[in-house]
């Protein structure tokens, strides 16, 4: 007993079940209520990771687990969604390496937090977040209640089902998850054709949200030209469309500083320009 108790490995041969897999995707649903600047989520990704190690090292010596819990305990910082991922595959790392190959599930853990967080920020709060905001404000600007439930429960499927897939994915796929190029191929052809997507959705809402007319005309002789006429004759919706990208303009310049003050210069702006009779 005594000899079992002081070996230095984890215990390969234990068996990861769905319910240890299970136990991690409830914990990263609180990932982000411990990041601190310290080490980031490092302390939430040791606690997403424990029901894994306190099962592998249930027979390990005391050094054995403080190095399996230190080594978790590094900084660490991923798009929530994405960590899923790297906690699947790290669960597989960490039963399927030999105690002398632990420090590489550090690398791999650093090699992929890097890459996925951005494909999840891309993908997650720059794609499908606007998409799923998108169709929620166009019905709730028809006076549809609809609108906000309808965004709640298309984010929070998306949401929840994507870090419990990615999890059990990544922990079936192991080391070999995202080196074929297969792979690398079907994830970039995913993210182009979202970002095509969210597009879209965008495109349509500033189509169909952003009401700015003209109500000034132009007189000549006896005749009059209004001026949005003629500007609907170039492109219908061109003054929506160039107020809101010289908007996005200004924001980027300033690097997102300072936001409610725009929005409450457009407001001003735009209450004069109606009072003068130029805008209706």
């Amino acid at each position: 007993m005594n000899e079992e108790r002081t070996i230095a490995v984890a215990d390969a041969s234990t068996e990861i079940t769905k319910k240890d897999l299970n136990k991690m995707f409830w914990r990263l649903q609180l990932m982000q209520l411990t990041t601190n600047f310290q080490n980031m989520a490092g302390t939430a990704f040791c606690n997403m990771i424990s029901p894994v190690l306190k099962k592998l090292y249930a027979n390990a010596d005391i050094e054995a687990k403080s190095r399996a819990m230190k080594r978790h305990l590094e900084f660490f910082v991923c798009q929530v969604n994405c960590t899923g991922l790297i906690l699947g595959v790290t669960a597989a790392m960490e039963k399927n390496t030999q105690e002398a190959d632990k420090d590489s599930i550090s690398s791999i853990k650093t090699g992929l937090m890097g890459p996925l967080a951005g494909i999840g920020d891309s993908l997650v709060k720059f794609t499908l977040v606007p998409i799923f905001g998108s169709i929620g404000a166009a019905l709730a600007l028809e006076g549809n209640v609809m609108g906000p439930i309808l965004m709640f429960l298309l984010y929070n499927i998306f949401n929840v089902g994507s870090k419990y897939f990615l999890i059990h994915w990544g922990y079936e796929m192991g080391t070999g998850l995202l080196e074929g190029d297969k792979t690398q191929v079907l994830i970039r052809r995913i993210s182009n054709a979202a970002s095509v997507v969210g597009l879209m959705a965008v495109g349509s809402l500033i189509a169909t949200s952003v009401k700015l007319q003209i109500g000034s005309t132009i007189n000549v002789g006896e005749q009059s030209i209004a001026i949005q006429e003629m500007l609907d004759m170039i492109m219908p919706n061109l003054l929506p469309l160039l107020t809101t990208v010289g908007i996005l303009a200004i924001v980027k310049k300033l690097n997102g500083k300072h936001t409610a003050l725009l929005i409450l210069a457009t407001f001003a702006v735009a209450i004069v320009l109606y009072m003068l009779g130029i805008l209706v």
